[in-house]
């Protein structure tokens, strides 16, 4: 019920293309953090992958700062899932078995401190002249917009 519920809430948000800096590609929408969060993890195993984990980054921040000295909050919600695809891995891995570092993908969710967007983002793979590989990466950076646009 709760996936049915999230799904009819998030198509009822706008979101577009924020950013493409060249190493991240970010998209925003508005709503609640918790849902959008959600939503985002219901689009990852939706193509049949498994969350291998999930980093809460804000929570980390927040946390180290204080030992840090640092008092900026970067922050106000933030997790980053990591997980692979074993087809599109394999096909990174055999074009060049140095790509083992690309894997596991990441997608994060965030939302910033007096802003009322959350944002979703993932690391763009890198340029390559290998044909295969940047073949595999093309795959793979079609795959992470697709969870992205499935979860908004």
């Amino acid at each position: 019920m709760k996936k049915l519920v999230v799904m009819w809430a998030m198509l009822l948000l706008p979101f577009s293309a924020f950013a493409d800096e060249g190493y991240v590609r970010i998209y925003k929408t508005q709503g609640e953090f918790e849902m959008v969060r959600d939503a985002l993890q219901m689009a990852i195993e939706g193509k049949g992958l498994v969350i291998n984990h999930t980093n809460h980054i804000a929570e980390m921040l927040d946390r180290t700062g204080k030992d840090l000295g640092a008092s900026k909050q970067v922050y106000s919600a933030g997790e980053q899932f990591e997980f692979c695809s074993a087809a599109l891995s394999r096909r990174m891995m055999e074009a060049d078995p140095q790509a083992m570092v690309i894997c596991p993908y990441s997608v994060a969710v965030y939302t910033r401190p007096n802003d009322k967007n959350v944002y979703l983002a993932y690391r763009k793979p890198p340029e390559t002249r290998n044909a295969a590989l940047k073949k595999a990466f093309a795959e793979i950076e079609q795959l992470l917009d697709e969870i992205i646009r499935d979860a908004m």
